[in-house]
């Protein structure tokens, strides 16, 4: 099995070709849109991810799959571009490609990602509090939140920006009050 670090390279330049078509056309944000629908069915479909990933299958008929999933009034380009994964191989690296589009995508927009880590799914006025709070933070233009759930944090929320983490987790202060006490 191929390493992340490997496939990422593999997927590099396919993301960039993808952002630079998009930029050309002013679509990068209907393909955005594209990548990140792409990106929820495909963890959502195990079925859909081998069917990808299985070489053994005709490109016809995973052509024919693209050209379901997407239908005709789906972005000539976008499906085009998926098309040519096909034909070259290339369509079980979707995922990564997907992913890297994205990053080039917040790169553009001054958007950084935030990892948000919660007991229970937060509240919309709790998001944009987090949402200010990384904006301050980090001075982006906006703030994209890609929001998990961890019940064993009793309460509280962690966020990591980049490298950075801010853990204001219940389980997170017993744990440094645990480590004040015991180096006491």
């Amino acid at each position: 099995m191929k390493s992340k670090i490997a496939l990422a390279e593999i997927a590099q330049p396919y993301a960039q070709a993808l952002m630079s078509v998009a930029g050309s056309n002013n679509l990068t944000e209907e393909f955005g849109e594209d990548a990140r629908s792409l990106l929820s069915l495909l963890s959502s479909s195990e079925q859909l991810r081998n069917f990808f990933a299985n070489p053994f299958i005709a490109a016809e008929n995973k052509k024919a799959v693209i050209n379901q999933v997407f239908g005709e009034g789906s972005n000539t380009y976008f499906r085009n571009f998926l098309m040519l994964l096909v034909d070259r191989r290339r369509i079980s690296l979707l995922d990564g490609i997907c992913q890297q589009y994205l990053g080039l995508l917040r790169q553009r927009n001054q958007t950084v990602l935030a990892e948000v880590i919660s007991a229970v799914p937060l509240t919309d006025e709790q998001k944009e509090s987090v949402k200010r709070h990384v904006v301050s933070m980090t001075n982006a233009r906006s703030v994209e939140l890609d929001s998990k759930i961890d019940r064993d944090l009793i309460g509280g929320v962690i966020i990591k920006v980049g490298s950075q983490v801010i853990d204001a987790s219940l389980q997170g202060q017993l744990r440094r009050l645990s480590l004040r006490l015991s180096g006491s």
